[in-house]
């Protein structure tokens, strides 16, 4: 019994089938077969029931599991440990960020990044779900919150605010807004979660205003939304990481620019956060450094 068999037991579990985890192995799916049957001959069990069609834990592979997936995880990252200590960062490194993020402020750095760690392999899941980072073996993600949870690692990465803009042709067409209570009268461009699509909040000197909004263009992605304010369809509240270079070009116009505008809170910032403390492998310590000290926040950086 060794570790990389452990290992593809553990992520057969997660993924589900033998072709999955053949094609994230870039492996022949006939030796993943291979390898639990003789897993399983090795323990004198059958780890999985299977069939045509699916495939899952017998309940001694249930209790098997159990007790291996934090062995091999940590195992893994002594290995890392180790070899880190004598080389350069190395490695897979599982990442995810929102797509809207991931597409603006991270995917210009990766060619930085790959010169500066040429050994150090790249895995980017763009996704707007809040997915398990310990389930999905995530190394590192970035999170757009207030905070995050207490069963989690984090460092501020940048602070995010949100500002109500539109492009000068829809400006001028409807005259511009004095007043955030007039954004109640406009056909805004609206993000489909229910506290971006239905108020929003601005505040100057201390006082809070909540504005009901509403309109007849409603998207799930922030890049959408982007790219109709900027073709004049209409109002959009949107972060200054989105936005920056839109701002400094005039493209779009900060309508409200002595209020601060927020959907849920604002107090709130982009996070890099991971599953753990204990043994932070070299390649994601040296990702936290490298995106903490090239992502500005407010500015799309330039690759």
């Amino acid at each position: 019994m060794n570790l990389d068999s452990l290992s593809l037991f553990v992520d057969a579990t997660r993924l589900g089938s033998f072709a999955a985890v053949a094609r994230e192995r870039n492996a022949d799916p006939s030796a993943v077969s291979r390898t639990i049957a003789g897993l399983e001959a090795e323990l004198g069990a059958r780890l999985f029931n299977r069939t045509t069609r699916s495939m899952s834990l017998t309940e001694a592979g249930e209790r098997f599991h159990a007790r291996v997936a934090h062995l091999t995880e940590e195992l893994n990252h002594a290995r890392e440990e180790a070899r880190s200590t004598r080389a350069a960062p190395a490695g897979l490194l599982r990442m995810t960020a929102s797509v809207a993020f991931g597409q603006a402020m991270i995917v210009p750095l990766l060619g930085k990044f790959r010169k500066r760690y040429p050994n150090i392999r790249i895995e980017l899941q763009l996704t707007d779900a809040n997915i398990d980072l310990v389930a999905e073996r995530i190394d590192l993600a970035v999170r757009l919150a207030p905070s995050y949870r207490a069963d989690l690692v984090g460092t501020r990465l940048i602070p995010t605010r949100y500002r109500a803009v539109a492009s000068p042709s829809w400006i001028e067409r409807s005259g511009g807004i004095a007043r955030p209570e007039e954004l109640a009268n406009r056909r805004c461009l609206l993000f489909s979660l229910p506290e971006f699509r239905e108020r929003w909040k601005f505040r100057r000197d201390d006082r809070v205003t909540e504005v009901p909004v509403d309109g007849d263009i409603v998207m799930s992605s922030a890049l959408a939304i982007r790219t109709a304010a900027l073709a004049g369809l209409g109002p959009a509240l949107l972060a200054d990481w989105l936005i920056g270079g839109d701002l400094a070009a005039g493209d779009l116009v900060d309508l409200l620019p002595e209020h601060e505008a927020a959907a849920t809170s604002f107090d709130t910032a982009a996070w890099l956060l991971y599953p753990s403390r204990s043994h932070l492998p070299a390649k994601v310590r040296a990702a936290i450094d490298f995106f903490r000290g090239r992502i500005v926040a407010g500015a799309t950086p330039a690759p």
